[in-house]
């Protein structure tokens, strides 16, 4: 028998991989973290953690030490649609839902994922930085029995009787099996990057939806706001070769953005991230289970991928277990069967909830009529909030009276506050 160097090995030391090795490690699982960054590094997020976040952190002993590092407290979100129409909600509302606390979080990804990865670390798991996986290892059945890997120690290849995939959009364990796809439409990429000085900044993030695609702005702690945004795949040439730049005109075109940021500092480069609206035709493979991004992310709009990538790795943990110490190859694959009917089961609602609203995006107009409705109904306004939370049901949503009530209520004739489209010329 071919001699393993862990149970598990999970590729990707962010959220998802994480979660996924402290859950295994605290379970008595030997399980071994490659990442081919050294940490605290950056990474190019909307860095919003949803309520029912703070409850794996809490899980995992992280709760305290997340806020001690200065995450922002978000009470709920505010929309702004082209037209200018406003929407807001807010997370503690008369709905009758609660989540696990009544705010999000937000903190840069710098601090957030050294604190998850060290948590791991604790539980037991063993990390390996500056590890590059290149490739999957197959042995003499073609079934996945580790990765081969660009480590400080040269290329090696290191086995496990599971491989886990939580190495982010462009995953190349997934990709190598060819579970991935990118989906068409909407197709986005986004540019990000930290201020600080930006005025106006309350105890909500933001979206600013345009004709072009749209801003997030978001408090993560200490005067920084995170700023985000989103454009069409097929707009990449105007950010092609500067992201600075293309940033500086993005928010100059935006009258209602530019005074915000008159004397507002740029404290990071800005990164490119996407395309988005990526999924695993399965979230499994013969000696393989993905989490987090690797598994499934949309589009960045309704907040989704760090609750995803946490709830993911937890979801994980009772299967990879099995299928690790699984005795035959039969009951592995069961176990990884039952992990993707699971996470499918888990995401489902919130999924169509979410491909609804990243679709909508696209069509200013029926975003406008959507807006106007949820301006007039806060109740309306703080449910979808509450979804996007991750606590109130997408039932909520999906039900027909809702549905109804957002499409074919009487819309004023107006925009709330008389602007355009803010189309601009960013």
């Amino acid at each position: 028998m071919t001699r393993r160097d862990a149970e598990v090995l999970v590729v990707g030391g962010g959220p998802a991989g994480a979660a996924t090795a402290f859950f295994l490690a605290r379970a008595g699982v030997d399980v071994l973290v490659l990442d081919r960054a050294r940490f605290p590094r950056d990474k190019p997020c909307a860095e919003y953690l949803s309520p029912q976040a703070s409850r794996i952190l809490g899980e995992m002993g992280v709760l305290e030490r997340v806020e001690r590092a200065g995450a922002a407290q978000l009470a709920g979100m505010r929309v702004r649609a082209p037209n200018g129409t406003v929407i807001h909600g807010e997370f503690a509302a008369s709905h009758g839902y609660r989540g696990f606390r009544d705010r999000g979080l937000a903190l840069r990804r710098l601090a957030l994922d050294a604190i998850l990865l060290g948590r791991a670390r604790e539980a037991g798991a063993r990390v390996l930085e500056s590890a590059a996986v290149r490739d999957l290892s197959r042995d003499s059945n073609g079934r996945v029995d580790g990765v081969l890997a660009e480590t400080d120690a040269g290329r090696r290849t290191i086995r496990a009787a599971l491989v886990v995939g939580a190495d982010g959009l462009r995953t190349v364990v997934g990709r190598r099996l060819g579970l991935v796809k990118t989906g068409r439409f909407p197709r986005r990429l986004a540019v990000v990057a930290h201020y600080a000085g930006v005025e106006g900044m309350g105890r909500c993030g933001e979206m600013h939806v345009d004709a072009r695609g749209y801003t997030g702005l978001a408090d993560v702690g200490g005067g920084t706001t995170n700023v985000a945004v989103v454009l069409p795949a097929a707009q990449a040439g105007a950010m092609a070769g500067d992201p600075s730049a293309f940033l500086d005109r993005w928010i100059a075109a935006r009258p209602h953005l530019a005074a915000r940021f008159a004397a507002a500092t740029r404290l990071t480069t800005p990164r490119t991230t996407g395309p988005f609206n990526s999924r695993a035709r399965r979230a499994w493979a013969p000696g393989v289970a993905l989490a987090g991004d690797a598994a499934d992310f949309f589009d960045p709009f309704t907040g989704e991928g760090i609750y995803a990538a946490l709830r993911g790795g937890e979801l994980l943990t009772s299967y990879a277990f099995d299928a690790a110490r699984a005795t035959t190859t039969r009951r592995h694959d069961i176990a990884l069967a039952a992990y993707d009917r699971c996470l499918r089961d888990a995401f489902r609602g919130k999924r169509l909830v979410e491909r609804a609203v990243g679709t909508v995006v696209a069509f200013p107009a029926l975003f406008n009529r959507a807006a106007a409705v949820l301006a007039r109904r806060r109740d309306m306004a703080d449910v979808l909030v509450g979804v996007t939370g991750d606590f109130v049901p997408p039932r909520e949503v999906l039900r027909p009276g809702f549905l109804f009530s957002l499409l074919f209520s009487p819309a004023p004739l107006a925009a709330a506050d008389g602007s355009g489209d803010g189309a601009g010329g960013a």
